[in-house]
C-alpha cells in the first residue's frame, strides 16, 4: 500500500496530454495579441500597447510558469503565486474596460485578458495530476492540509486551556469547523483510508469462512474415558505375541479397581512474566510499532511474533493476522505473509 516506486508515462498518455497543453499556450497567446491590438486600437501606440500587455498577460505567464516549475519539482506554491494569476488578469481587464471607448468594446476588452489567466491555471493543474500520478505525492493538498492541521492544533489547545471562557467557546467551535476540512481534496488519503478498510474487510471474511468451514470435532459419550495408546518398547519385536490374561490376573485388576484414587495436589508452577512488545523491538533495534502507524518490514516481524507467543499453545498464521487487524496495526496482505514466512525461517532455522 506504502509504494513509493515512480510510474512512468507512457507514450499515449504523453502524447495526449501534449496536445492538451498544445491549446493552453495558444490560446493564451492569442489573448495577449487580443490585448494588444485593443490597446494599439485605442492609443495607436505600440509601445503603450506593449506595456499593458506586459504587465498583464507577461506577468501572468511569469507566474504560470513558476508554478508549473514548482509543480513538476513535487513542491507547493506560494500563495503570492496563485493570488498573482488571477489579479494581474483582473488588473488587465479592469484597464481594458476603462479605455475602450464604447460600452460593447469595454466587455471585449475586458475578457480578452482571462484567456492568459485560464492558460496559466491549466497548465499548472496538468502538471500537478502529472507530478502526484508519477510520484503518488500530491505537494499541494499536504501544505493545505499541514495548514489546517497547525490551525486546528492551536484551537484546540486553546479550547482545551486558554483562561477565558469565550476564547474557549470560540476556539471549539473554530476546531469542528477545521475538522470538516481534515483531508479535503487528498485522493491520496482516501485511497489509503480505503486499502485500510479492505484490508479489515478481508480479515472480518477470511476469519467468517474459517469458522463456517472448520471441521468439527467429536466429543466422546459422557462417561466414557478413552483409551491410552500402548507405550512403544524399543527393541520390541513387532512379532512379538501378548501373553495370555490368567484368572489371577483378572483378579488382581478387579482389587485394583475398587481401591480409590488418591486425590492429586496440582503443582503449580512459576509463571514467566511474558515478553513485551517493546522489549521483542529492542533487541530487534528497531522502534517500538505502535497501532494505527505504517510499519517497516523489521517492525511486521516483531509484531507477530509478539503476537504468536501471547498465548500458549503459539497462534498460528490465521489467529495472529486477526489478532493483528484488531490490535489496530496497519500493513498489507502481501507484506503481512512475506513478515510471516521470515518469522518462520528463522524458527525453523533456530530449532
Amino acid at each position: 500500500m506504502n509504494d513509493t516506486r515512480e510510474r512512468s508515462l507512457s507514450w499515449g498518455q504523453a502524447l495526449v496530454l501534449s496536445a492538451a497543453a498544445v491549446p493552453m499556450v495558444a490560446f493564451g497567446g492569442l489573448g495577449a495579441w487580443g490585448t494588444y491590438s485593443n490597446i494599439t486600437s485605442v492609443f495607436h501606440r505600440s509601445a503603450t500597447a506593449l506595456g499593458v500587455v506586459a504587465a498583464g498577460e507577461g506577468a501572468t505567464l511569469v507566474l504560470a510558469l513558476t508554478l508549473v516549475g514548482l509543480t513538476m519539482l513535487g513542491q507547493s506554491s506560494p500563495v503570492a503565486v496563485r493570488v498573482g494569476l488571477w489579479t494581474l488578469p483582473a488588473v488587465a481587464s479592469l484597464t481594458g474596460a476603462a479605455v475602450a471607448p464604447t460600452g460593447t468594446e469595454s466587455v471585449v476588452f475586458a475578457f480578452t485578458p482571462m484567456a492568459m489567466c485560464v492558460a496559466a491555471e491549466g497548465m499548472g493543474l496538468l502538471a500537478r495530476r502529472i507530478v502526484v500520478y508519477r510520484t503518488g505525492v500530491d505537494a499541494e493538498a499536504q501544505r493545505r492540509n499541514a495548514a489546517v492541521m497547525q490551525r486546528l492544533a492551536y484551537h484546540r489547545a486553546r479550547a482545551a486551556n486558554h483562561p477565558e471562557e469565550g476564547a474557549r467557546k470560540d476556539s471549539e467551535l473554530k476546531s469542528w469547523k477545521l475538522a470538516k476540512k481534515v483531508g479535503t481534496g487528498d485522493a491520496l488519503l482516501g485511497a489509503h483510508l480505503v486499502g485500510v478498510q479492505r484490508e479489515r474487510m478481508t480479515a472480518g471474511a477470511d476469519a467468517a469462512l474459517a469458522g463456517m468451514f472448520a471441521l468439527p470435532v467429536t466429543a466422546p459419550a459422557p462417561g466414557v474415558t478413552p483409551a491410552p495408546e500402548p507405550p512403544v518398547v524399543e527393541g520390541a519385536n513387532e512379532e512379538s505375541v501378548t501373553p495370555p490374561v490368567t484368572e489371577e490376573d483378572t483378579q488382581v485388576a478387579a482389587e485394583v479397581e475398587t481401591v480409590p484414587p488418591e486425590p492429586v495436589t496440582p503443582v503449580t508452577a512459576p509463571v514467566t512474566p511474558p515478553v513485551t512488545l517493546g522489549e521483542i523491538a529492542a533487541v530487534a533495534g528497531v522502534p517500538t510499532p505502535q497501532a494505527g502507524e505504517p510499519l517497516t518490514d523489521a517492525q511486521l516481524v516483531v509484531v507477530l511474533r509478539h503476537l504468536r507467543y501471547s498465548d500458549d499453545p503459539p497462534l498460528s498464521y490465521r489467529q495472529a493476522v486477526t489478532a493483528f487487524r484488531e490490535g489496530g496495526f496497519v500493513g498489507g496482505e502481501q507484506r503481512v505473509r512475506k513478515a510471516w514466512g521470515s518469522l518462520m525461517s528463522h524458527e525453523e532455522s533456530e530449532a
